[in-house]
């Protein structure tokens, strides 16, 4: 893993410049300078981790904490009628840059951005033994 800092490590630093609109000891928030849409949001923990799983437990409970009020205040300032969160971890799920991150990406009547999937079908007597497996693991 490369000791380089992020972009958002740089932004926590204050070595970068954002639209900030929300920070506290464990989270900042700012608008995404490349947005899917007007209001697109990004919700950082100032702890540098690289996916989710990685994340302390302290820092992914201020991320939740935050989250309610600023889609409030991202759905109250935009005039958005809707929003999706999205939050990817890796590069092989669409992660570009290697610091946890949540978006909030409002949506409007005429919004065409799409994150719908076709639904696939349940293997139960696989899904039981995947199930048990993940239980097992957790810490």
């Amino acid at each position: 893993m490369s000791r380089e800092k992020t972009i958002f490590t740089r932004i926590i630093e204050g070595e970068l410049p954002c639209h900030k609109l929300f920070e506290d000891e464990y989270v900042i928030a700012f608008l995404d300078i490349q947005p899917l849409a007007r209001g697109h949001t990004l919700v950082v923990p100032k702890e540098s981790a690289p996916s989710m799983d990685k994340l302390s437990a302290e820092s992914a409970s201020a991320l939740g904490r935050s989250l309610p009020s600023l889609c409030r205040a991202v759905m109250r300032a935009t005039g958005a009628t809707a929003y999706n969160l999205l939050q990817n971890n890796g590069r092989e799920a669409g992660m570009s840059v290697p610091h946890v991150h949540i978006h909030i990406i409002p949506r409007y009547p005429d919004s065409t951005h799409s994150f719908l999937w076709g639904p696939g079908e349940i293997d139960h007597s696989e899904a039981s033994k995947l199930a048990e497996a993940i239980s097992a693991t957790m810490d």
